[in-house]
């Protein structure tokens, strides 16, 4: 009879791990339907422009919130529109050539992301630009009809602290933050058996 209950509990461990693997989950984005949108204010006009993604792969588990993967955006695609504004911008402030990607690693996922519907959750994790590593936050607006997902968030930009140049001069003066809007669209799906969820 002990032998007996100690093969019922192990089956039934067995069990619920494999439940645990089932419910993680997996996003994937499609680079041609992203995009990433940039506003920096200035004394003479305000300076609008995008940039490309590359792609984006979260694996996470609900139940947790642990998160693993990347969002990564080419740093080298910046438009403003102005040829030679942007040349500026590439050569003297991102250094787009030593520094070709915009690189955010998800940690953490708060809140309750719905299986169907609109749901608003938390990624924490980790932005790697221009040599650097910072924290970050962002606060996402997500839509899932039929395992596809829509994504969309804002958030602030320090770039001046965070060791870019501000490309002020004595007469245009320039904000030392930029302002980011993405759009991001994919496809949810069962993450592959056995695959966790970890911080990197």
């Amino acid at each position: 009879m002990r032998r007996l209950t100690l093969y019922g509990w192990l089956f039934v461990l067995l069990v619920f791990s494999g439940l645990s693997s089932a419910q993680q989950k997996k996003l994937e984005l499609d680079p041609a339907q992203g995009r990433v949108e940039f506003t920096l204010g200035a004394s003479l006009h305000t300076v609008h422009g995008t940039f490309r993604f590359k792609r984006w792969n979260m694996v996470f588990d609900p139940a947790t919130g642990a998160a693993s993967g990347e969002l990564v955006v080419d740093a080298a695609s910046g438009d403003s529109g102005n040829k030679s504004r942007d040349r500026k911008m590439h050569k003297e402030i991102l250094e787009s050539e030593k520094f070709p990607e915009f690189i955010f690693v998800p940690q953490h996922i708060k809140g309750s992301l719905a299986p169907e519907g609109a749901s608003h959750i938390q990624v924490e994790g980790v932005m790697n630009m221009h040599g650097g590593s910072h924290l970050m936050t962002l606060e996402i607006n997500v839509t899932i009809t039929g395992g596809a997902v829509t994504a969309d968030a804002s958030f602030v930009v320090p770039y001046v602290s965070w060791g870019l140049k501000n490309p002020s001069t004595f007469i245009l003066r320039v904000s030392d933050k930029v302002d980011m809007t993405v759009h991001v669209a994919g496809r949810l799906s069962d993450a592959e058996k056995g695959a966790a969820a970890r911080k990197p």
